[in-house]
């Protein structure tokens, strides 16, 4: 029978990238599996695009197959692998299927006596799932840094069987100990041999002549935990901190996850933030800017005295260097900025009128603002 074209096969051209080559392997391994797809033809198709991709995925034999097609692997000897030539016996495709089957190693699938694909293991050990924390806090707790306690449901390890699921171990009769067990069945390509962890023991090679009442044999259960968060000076929302090992309990044995406080930090009447700076609204009033005047600020490190200088302008920003909030990488701090507000009375007694009258007469043509515009108006 005519072998087909191994990038046919894959669905890529020659010029495919690795990873592209890669990425179809994958789909069609999804797809055709002898554990997932029960099509007549699904283990066929399932061999040959291994086939395919354990030729072009090596450099050295995707340059042979290139140059002499199907007639590279054709040996004096005759085909000492797979239909047309190819030997599969010292490829390893555990890599690629754990990634396709998170860790359940399917990689044992075999055809007849063209030999293994690797090696059957017991069910891995896991990382628990991280954790994520919303953390709402008070502007003043990122202005300053201080501990906040937390209180969360997290899955942990049965305190009663220490996450084992039981008591009493021994070795499971199903699969022997060996964690997986073996099927195989009869088609017209050969005798197909497909192994999977052992569902009695989920892969651990042992049993429990009691089950644990408090887990009822998962080995895990829900904990309500407190922890104490250390909020960094300067911590701004939407940044997170992480706690090595504080989340969910590993899976056989793995090690724990991770817990991500995320911080969400509250608005503040007086100041507005933008990253390390903060900004002021000062309302002042005509004289204040004309005649310039001192104001009392508040800052995070106490109140000081603002000289607003003679003839300042509404919407000026007068800078206070090093009085904004700690930048939370480095330490160092933001800057303060003032920014003068102009508010008008809306009532005044007849002397002020006569005052703002006079003030009216005050001839501003010079002013490089009122030429513009005039210039600008014409």
């Amino acid at each position: 029978m005519n072998k087909r074209d191994y990038y046919e096969v894959l669905g890529v051209d020659k010029n495919a990238s690795e990873a592209d080559i890669k990425s179809a392997f994958r789909k069609l391994a999804k797809k055709y599996h002898p554990d997932v797809c029960k099509d007549a033809d699904g283990a066929e198709k399932f061999k040959e695009a291994q086939e395919a991709y354990a030729v072009l995925s090596d450099s050295n034999e995707r340059a042979k197959y290139d140059k002499f097609g199907h007639a590279a692997f054709n040996g004096p000897e005759g085909n000492s692998g797979g239909a047309g030539g190819y030997d599969f016996s010292g490829f390893d495709f555990s890599s690629i299927f754990d990634d396709l089957f998170g860790g359940n190693d399917f990689s044992s699938f075999s055809f007849g006596n063209m030999g293994g694909f690797g090696n059957s293991k017991r069910t891995r050990a896991r990382r628990g799932n991280d954790l994520v924390y919303n953390l709402k806090i008070d502007f003043e707790d990122a202005a300053y840094g201080t501990k906040k306690d937390i209180t969360i449901d997290v899955i942990d390890n049965c305190p009663s069987c220490g996450g084992d699921g039981g008591f009493d171990k021994e070795t499971c009769s199903t699969c022997g100990g060996s964690g997986v067990v073996q099927e195989q069945a009869r088609t017209i390509i050969g005798t197909i041999m497909t192994k999977s962890p052992c569902r009695d023991c989920n892969g651990t090679g042992h049993t429990f002549k009691k089950t644990c009442s408090e887990c009822r044999g998962k080995g895990k259960v829900k904990q309500r935990k407190t922890f104490t968060v250390d909020v960094p000076k300067g911590i701004n929302t939407g940044e997170q901190i992480r706690m090595s090992g504080k989340g969910e309990a590993g899976i056989n044995g793995g090690p724990n996850g991770d817990l991500y406080i995320e911080f969400n930090v509250k608005d503040h009447p007086l100041y507005k933030r933008e990253e390390s700076d903060l900004y002021i609204e000062l309302p002042v009033t005509v004289t204040d800017l004309v005649l310039g005047t001192t104001k009392s600020i508040n800052t995070l490190e106490g109140k000081i005295e603002l000289k607003i200088p003679a003839y300042s302008q509404p919407g000026e920003m007068l800078r206070i260097k090093g009085k904004g909030i700690a930048n939370v990488h480095t330490g160092r701090p933001g800057d303060l900025y003032i920014i003068l507000k102009l508010v008008l009375p809306t009532k005044l007694s007849k002397t002020q009128k006569e005052l703002f009258n006079e003030l009216s007469e005050t001839e501003l043509d010079d002013n490089e603002a009122f030429r513009r515009f005039e210039k600008l108006n014409k």
